[in-house]
This record gives C-alpha cells, sequence and structure tokens, in this order.
C-alpha cells in the first residue's frame, strides 16, 4: 500500500519483518535481490513487483506489447529512487526462445535471477457449448504451458540464486538471506468448477500440479515453488471485464470476510512467500480470496441452471476470443 505525502512517497506492507512500518525504516528487505516476471504489465503482477521493488529488489517485467511493459516498468521505478526495473515487449510466453532471450537479457543487465513470478494469463466468458478448441487451446498455452517455460528457462537461475543464499547465510551481503524462490499465479477457479470458465480451470489445476512437481525436484536445491490463487480481485483488468458492476454487492456478500480482494492482499501474500517468513513454505497453495471459494464452490452462481448467452458472453469477452 502507498500514499503520497507531498512529493514523497511513502509505502507500508503488514506483514511480520515489517509490522506496519514504512519502508525507508526497513534497510531494503530485499536490496541486492532481482525479480522476474511475465505478466508484469497485468494490475496483480505489477502490483506484486512494485512491492518488491519498493522494498529494495530491482525487476524485470516481460508482456507481448511493447510501450505498455516500458511504461509499467518506469512507473513501477517510481516508487523507490534508484532501482532499476526493465520493461521487455515482444515476449511470448508461449515461446520458449522468446522467454529464454528475456531471462538473458535480464541476467546479463540486472546480474542474477533471485525470484520469478510466473502470472501470464487469458480468460474470457465461454460455455462449452460456444468455446472454440483453439480458444481453449490458446488459453491453456498462455496459462499452463506458458508457465512451464517460464520454470524451464528460470530454474538454473534460482538454483544459482538458492546456492548463493545458503553461502551467505552467516554473513551481512544481504538481509533477506533468501533466493531461489518462485511463485505461480493461479485462480481459485482451480478448486471448484465454474460455469463458462472450463478453458480457465483447466489450465489453472495444471498450472498447481506444475508447481507442485517442481517443488519435490528443487527442493533439494534449496529451491521452493508456491501458488498464489487469487479470488475476484477488485479494480484490476479481469475483474472490469469479466463481472457485473450491477452485482457488486452481491458479489461482497459472498465473500466471507465481507469485501473483494486488493491487489495489496496479493503483494502482502508474495512478501511473505519470498522473505524469510517462507523459508519452509514449499509446494503450498495460498488461496487469497477472503474464503470465498468455500461458499462459491460450485461457481454456478444465482441464476443456474440458466447458462449465459452468447450476447451476455460477447459483451464480457476481451482480449482473448472464444471463437479463436
Amino acid at each position: 500500500m502507498a500514499c503520497s505525502i507531498g512529493s514523497e512517497i511513502v509505502v507500508y506492507f503488514f506483514v511480520p519483518e515489517t509490522r506496519g512500518r514504512p519502508v525507508e525504516e526497513m534497510g531494503g528487505l530485499f536490496d541486492n535481490k532481482v525479480v522476474f516476471c511475465t505478466g508484469g504489465s497485468g494490475s496483480i503482477c505489477s502490483g506484486q513487483v512494485r512491492a518488491l521493488v519498493a522494498l529494495g529488489a530491482n525487476a524485470c517485467i516481460v508482456g507481448r506489447n511493447h510501450d505498455k511493459a516500458k511504461k509499467v516498468a518506469a512507473d513501477i521505478a517510481l516508487v523507490r529512487p534508484g532501482s532499476t526495473v526493465l520493461g521487455l515487449g515482444g515476449v511470448d510466453v508461449r515461446n520458449y526462445e522468446s522467454v529464454k532471450g528475456a531471462v538473458e537479457t535480464c541476467v546479463q543487465r540486472l546480474g542474477s535471477i533471485d525470484f520469478v513470478i510466473a502470472g501470464a494469463a487469458g480468460n474470457f466468458v465461454s460455455t462449452i457449448d460456444d468455446l472454440s478448441v483453439n480458444a481453449f487451446k490458446a488459453v491453456v498455452d498462455i496459462d499452463l504451458v506458458g508457465s512451464f517455460i517460464t520454470a524451464k528457462s528460470t530454474l538454473p537461475h534460482l538454483a544459482a540464486s538458492a546456492e548463493r543464499a545458503r553461502a551467505t547465510k552467516d554473513s551481512s551481503e544481504s538481509p533477506s538471506l533468501t533466493g531461489g524462490r518462485i511463485i505461480f499465479v493461479s485462480s481459485t477457479n482451480y478448486q471448484c468448477a465454474r460455469i463458462a470458465q472450463a478453458h480457465v480451470c483447466a489450465a489453472k489445476a495444471g498450472v498447481n500440479a506444475l508447481s507442485d512437481c517442481i517443488s519435490l525436484e528443487y527442493g533439494p536445491r534449496g529451491v521452493t515453488s508456491n501458488v498464489i490463487a487469487p479470488g475476484l480481485i477488485d479494480d484490476t483488468e479481469g475483474a472490469k471485464r469479466l463481472t457485473d458492476p450491477a452485482r457488486r454487492d452481491e458479489l461482497i456478500r459472498s465473500v466471507p470476510v465481507q469485501r473483494l480482494g486488493l491487489i495489496k492482499d496479493i503483494s502482502d501474500a508474495t512478501i511473505f512467500l519470498f522473505a524469510d517468513t517462507g523459508n519452509f513454505v514449499n509446494g503450498a497453495t495460498i488461496d487469497v480470496d477472503g474464503g470465498a471459494w468455500r461458499i462459491r464452490a460450485s461457481g454456478a452462481g444465482p441464476d443456474y441452471p440458466n447458462l449465459p448467452s452468447r450476447n451476455a458472453q460477447r459483451a464480457t469477452t476481451s482480449g482473448v476470443s472464444s471463437k479463436i
């Protein structure tokens, strides 16, 4: 969470290390660390990276759009004077060589990769009847295959980072003493079926399984792999595109804590996993949804068994088409 006092930006995070104190009092929780993030131009992932940069990290965010990646990177860099945030556009997470090239650029310019956030994703509303095979495959390719490619490209660097963290454990080189961490941004959709989201549910279930496998194979090398599964996060591109504003109050009532999620909630979970607090957390999924999925277990909604009409689907679909 950030607030502006005059021309000064003061950032607060509520995790054990910070206890709500301003960043300038923290001595740089993530000094000398580098985070690589796919989907970094999006609302949630840019918030995650912003929090890490505010606490001392440098970063590289990648995406398809050149201008957007550079613009978001420049905006993130403002949170901490002297930070370096690269915005690399033209990167397709479905293409191994494309992601590998971005990883190499990040390492060449920033020196290492200590943390990875795999957050590139695609979504739209479509029932199975109206969902083409190509559209289903498009989401799986971005969410699941893209997550695998991101992991495949960065895991050697994460293993090296974990080894460095172990070697400097008794020194004062880094106040964090952590490295070799990867977070996959998933969704609570994978835990239960949801109407008009078969493509997303299938892809996110695969992402979670991928993270679990990485936690077993790379845990002995000091690398931890975990999932953050957001629920409905307010004021994000996805929430604006996929929800009906007229049902906002109804959505809030469906969350046990009686509010929608904030980007800050995801950022705080990210800090927890990447900081010393997350040292013994591996192969876990942290649901950040206020407990909502336990109430909306089937995701059927109040109109069930009536399914969304094709017109309603078109009204809420953006970016990826169900007819690809």
